[in-house]
């Protein structure tokens, strides 16, 4: 298990008229928070559009690339990055490395944060929704990263990386013009599709490690059971207030050169029978269970290409293969990526607990869906299938 450095802000959103028209936000406080390298790792590999033939290789090299710029260090040291390597790569390997980084940690320390319960069907990568969701946020504007089918309702997440050569890795002050810009267009967002539950997080890389800085509106059921007993050092800074610029229809909006435009044609919306809507919620939540057994038949393609049997889980087979992260260099870290033959009953909340205990020789393994992911040293021997099936299960 590895710590990042997490600040935490509590936002407001000011309405008008014509949608948001100002913004305040309040820094709680900051202090470390656990995080499993095993979980970054198994969230990006989740974020390829599972509606296509996903290809090992290419799935296997980016995990190996990943790997090659992060690493955890044993017994709760700071999640490391190689900053020299980083520094030394092409500008998209630099954007590559940031955003997987800054998804795998939005969703590891967020569930560290609220001790979320999941949905059954996981999360969806905006990027690559399910069809029949399409529709639902075709509306012009800023796009999430990430959609949490979390029992309370969905839940829209932002994920920003960036490296940071600062001695101070957080910024000082209220923030910077980049966060306030997102934060803006997140909020009216959030407004045109009926006050959208939504929250975003900021990561930041450099040679003092992985910082975060996480964004909570006040009305958002993300902020409900929010913990604060990581903090160590409370918020200080003033009340941070900017108003949202009103855009102008004339131009073209100011696009993120990092984002693809992505232009989709919006279906008409369902309704409920007899003339009465689906509320959002409900739409949404209908749309993700439509769309489970393209998962799943991508998650079987997946366990029938792999040849190695790892063992069974609950008496269920587990494939998979070592990677290790050598795509720059000398490995420091390998994984074990398993694919499941079918899901097992899991509580993800014992499995975060486990992995936040700090307890010495800790494996740091995670199961989400039909995914396995074991994150080890290279220079340690590979632990034994008993031990892996052993701490997944408690």
């Amino acid at each position: 298990m590895s710590l990042v450095r997490a600040r935490v802000w509590r936002f407001t959103v000011e309405k008008g008229k014509a949608g948001a028209e100002a913004v305040q936000a309040v820094e709680i406080g900051q202090g470390p928070l656990p995080v499993s390298l095993a979980a970054v790792i198994n969230i990006n590999a989740l974020a390829c559009d599972l509606r296509k033939t996903v290809d090992q290789r290419v799935r296997d090299h980016e995990i190996s690339l990943l790997l090659s710029y992060i690493a955890g260090i044993p017994d709760t040291g700071p999640l490391g990055v190689d900053c020299p390597a980083l520094d030394s790569s092409s500008g998209h390997i630099r954007r590559f490395v940031s955003e997987c980084t800054g998804l795998g940690v939005m969703t590891a320390t967020s569930e560290a944060l609220f001790d979320w319960e999941p949905g059954a069907n996981g999360l969806s990568s905006f990027d690559v929704l399910p069809g029949k969701l399409v529709g639902t946020y075709t509306k012009t504007g800023v796009r999430p990263d990430l959609l949490y089918d979390l029992a309370a309702g969905p839940l829209a997440g932002e994920a920003r990386g960036r490296r940071r050569d600062h001695e101070q890795m957080f910024p000082a002050g209220k923030g910077t013009q980049p966060q306030k810009t997102r934060l803006a267009k997140l909020a009216q967002w959030s407004i045109d599709h009926d006050d959208h539950a939504y929250f975003m997080s900021w990561v930041w890389l450099g040679k003092g490690g992985v910082y975060v800085d996480i964004f909570l509106p006040d009305d958002s059921p993300a902020a409900v059971g929010l913990r604060t007993g990581w903090i160590d050092t409370p918020g200080s800074t003033p009340p941070w207030r900017f108003r949202v610029p009103r855009p102008d229809a004339r131009r073209q909006a100011d696009l993120d050169p990092e984002e693809p435009v992505v232009a989709q044609a919006a279906p008409a919306p369902e309704s409920g029978g007899q003339g009465s809507a689906v509320s959002p919620g409900a739409h949404i939540r209908a749309a993700i269970n439509r769309a489970e057994p393209l998962v799943e038949a991508a998650m079987n393609r997946s366990f029938n290409h792999e040849e190695d049997t790892l063992g069974t889980l609950s008496d269920v087979p587990v494939r998979g293969r070592w990677i290790r992260g050598d795509a720059v260099g000398q490995a420091r870290h390998e994984v074990l990526l398993g694919v499941l033959e079918e899901r097992v009953p899991v509580d993800h909340r014992a499995q975060r607990h486990l992995l936040a205990s700090q307890e010495a020789d800790r494996l740091d393994v995670f199961l989400e869906g039909r995914l396995l992911t074991v994150v080890q040293p290279v220079d340690s021997p590979r632990p034994s299938w008993d031990r892996i099936q052993s701490e997944l299960l408690g």
